[in-house]
């Protein structure tokens, strides 16, 4: 079952976001860790939203350990408070593809 994972970083911009993004090699938009389903980031009132679908959590939590909270850290961004949930669907449409900033992986046998 595929888990989420809801961040939410008090005070953080959107340019320390890309900031990280570009320090875990993910700013191309080319790529993304194994075991990601599905990511979006947006700027709330206090700082930002990250919300990540993972496959399994322990994909999340080693990523989160190597790559999140020490370049988060880097950055000056302070931890977040992160929320589980256990995903019941998803639903990701053709328009995804060719969504700015989106990255499509392809699965080949």
């Amino acid at each position: 079952m595929a888990v989420a994972f809801e961040m939410r970083f008090e005070g953080a911009t959107l340019e320390q976001y890309d900031r990280v993004m570009e320090l875990m090699g993910l700013d191309q938009g080319d790529t993304s860790p194994e075991g990601v389903v599905f990511h979006w980031c947006a700027k709330t009132d206090d700082g930002i939203v990250v919300v990540d679908v993972w496959e399994i959590d322990e994909q999340f939590n080693d990523f989160a350990k190597e790559q999140i909270g020490p370049f988060s850290q880097q950055v000056g961004i302070s931890p977040p408070v992160v929320t589980r949930y256990e995903v019941h669907n998803t639903l990701v449409g053709d328009a995804a593809a060719n969504h700015p900033g989106s990255f499509v992986r392809v699965i080949s046998d």
